[in-house]
């Protein structure tokens, strides 16, 4: 005998005592006469005792029957309850999202729009995980994610929210000291930084509209796992850095950095909003899919 509850006989007898027959049970459950009494049956088979006393016209609840109805009963009312508050949460946005962002995007253009979330559905919360290394989403629990990648992760259900481009960046101060390179193997590796958490190793791979392909290997002084890491070398005219749009937008802007090798692309990448699987979503991370979507895809760091 399975040491597993027959739940389903449980609630099915249940049924039957509530409704005072097996063929009302039958149609409040939307099943058949047989199934419910299959179950009843296979109930009072492993309970070792009959829980009904049938006859063509008469139903009735034996000793037995009557010792267990009430506790029978509660049970099945419990599982209503559960199943009740289950499916408002898959309706109604409410509850705990654990959301994994790389932390420089994070900081600056996710944490800034939150109030605005969370102001509009106050029943639910934001765990913000911060972290540019990639989390396993389904291993580590989280519900969603947004992702900086070239291509999203293909075991994960990804929507694309904008395109980020990846920027080859100095100071005016250091090209005023060591020229404007004119193409990739000009840079000195010895001047460029490197970043720890790049995918397929620490190599720039930047292509001309002739489609000639050139690396270049970061050898510099400093290799970081955040991005805004090495924007004070930058500054500073001590180093050359590739950087995302998003990062190095506000600096271009002013003219405290400018872009080189402009004529050398490197693969444009993609902000994704991922989650571990699109069945069942719940409201609460459908809502924030949304929300993202209105906010981000616009890409507001390249606008004037």
């Amino acid at each position: 005998m399975s040491k597993i509850p027959d739940f389903e006989g449980l609630a099915m007898f249940a049924k039957v005592v509530e409704e005072r027959s097996f063929a009302a049970a039958a149609r409040a459950m939307d099943v058949s006469v047989a199934t419910v009494s299959r179950a009843v049956s296979r109930l009072e088979e492993r309970l070792g005792a009959r829980l009904f006393n049938r006859t063509s016209r008469q139903l009735a609840l034996t000793e037995f029957g009557r010792t267990i109805a009430e506790s029978a009963t509660r049970i099945y009312r419990d599982a209503e309850q559960v199943e009740g508050v289950a499916r408002e949460l898959s309706v109604q946005p409410r509850g705990l999202v654990r959301l994994a962002v790389p932390m420089s995007f994070g900081l600056k253009w996710v944490a800034p729009i939150l109030p605005h979330f969370l102001s509009a559905y106050p029943d639910v919360s934001v765990d913000l995980h911060l972290s540019d290394a990639t989390v396993d989403l389904v291993a580590e629990g989280f519900d969603a994610a947004l992702r900086i990648a070239v291509l999203p992760d293909s075991s994960l259900v990804a929507r694309k929210l904008c395109s980020v481009s990846r920027l080859i960046v100095a100071a005016p101060a250091y090209l005023d000291r060591h020229g404007r390179p004119k193409r990739p193997g000009d840079l000195n590796p010895k001047h460029c930084l490197g970043y720890a958490y790049r995918a397929r190793n620490d190599v720039w791979r930047l292509t001309n509209k002739k489609g000639r392909e050139e690396t270049v290997v970061p050898e510099g002084q400093l290799r970081v796992t955040n991005s805004d890491a090495m924007v004070p070398m930058i500054l500073a005219g001590l180093a050359v850095a590739e950087l995302p749009d998003f990062i190095a937008a506000e600096y271009i802007h002013d003219g405290r950095m400018e872009v080189i090798l402009a004529d050398w692309k490197m693969t444009l990448g993609g902000l994704y909003f991922v989650t571990p699987s699109a069945r069942s979503r719940p409201a609460k991370v459908d809502v924030l899919a949304r929300f993202f979507v209105e906010r981000l895809s616009k890409a507001e760091w390249l606008m004037d």
